[in-house]
């Protein structure tokens, strides 16, 4: 919406004509990643079940350290509208229903489809997080703690996306999904690994704590002996 192009990965199912079809936006994990063409077994088996599939490189992405940086400070920001926008345009090409879009993600990508649940509401049906960071802030503060309270790069690098000064950094609430869960007013599926090292299972239970505490339709899928790449 601000003019800053986004290049996306479109997967179409086979066999439909490419016209009011329902929508699985799909953001990556990094956040500092990118999709390509190349082969993607989420997004092809989920065409296969007849869904148009949306991979957007939403700025933060790897594709340039322009965009990169172009991420720094927006989680739950730019980087989420990101994603709606690209909703947004494949409905005003009749591509899409806009009554039927999911956005399901993994990692990062499940932050963003929380933030897609709880921040960017009205866009969604449904939300599906795989391992995803629902309290930015706790997160923080597990991450460094993780790290031997050492590792100033890692910290930095996660504070400088989040755009906060540290775990207790006031500004986090605004983009944390798990206090903006009475936002919430679609059915919201969490999954999570149980031995991830990556992004910590509790991040999935606190979601699904303040979700249920709320009469919010919700579950949450514990894999056990999982790790955080579903291996």
């Amino acid at each position: 919406a601000d003019g800053f192009e986004v290049p996306s990965v479109l997967t179409l199912p086979p066999g439909r004509e490419p016209k009011s079809l329902p929508l699985v936006v799909l953001p990556h994990g990094g956040p500092a990643a990118r999709d390509t063409p190349d082969f993607d077994w989420w997004a092809q088996a989920l065409a296969s079940r007849g869904y148009a599939v949306l991979q957007p490189n939403f700025r933060g992405s790897s594709l340039s350290w322009r965009f990169i940086s172009a991420g720094f400070g927006e989680w739950g920001r730019k980087m989420q509208t990101d994603l709606s926008d690209g909703v947004r345009h494949l409905a005003s090409a009749g591509t899409i229903d806009p009554r039927r879009v999911c956005i399901v993600g993994g990692s990062y990508g499940g932050y963003a489809a929380l933030a897609g649940a709880a921040l960017d509401t009205g866009v969604y049906r449904c939300a599906i997080a795989v391992a995803g960071v629902s309290d930015p802030g706790r997160f923080l503060a597990w991450a460094d703690y993780a790290r031997g309270r050492g590792d100033g790069r890692s910290m930095r690098w996660w504070q400088r996306f989040m755009g906060a000064s540290g775990p207790k950094d006031p500004s986090l609430a605004a983009i944390s999904p798990v206090q903006h869960a009475d936002a919430v007013t679609i059915p919201v599926q969490l999954i999570h690994g149980k031995d991830d090292t990556v992004v910590p299972f509790e991040q999935s239970e606190a979601m699904y704590r303040a979700l249920q505490k709320l009469g919010k339709p919700v579950e949450l899928v514990a894999l056990k002996h999982e790790d955080h790449w579903l291996s």
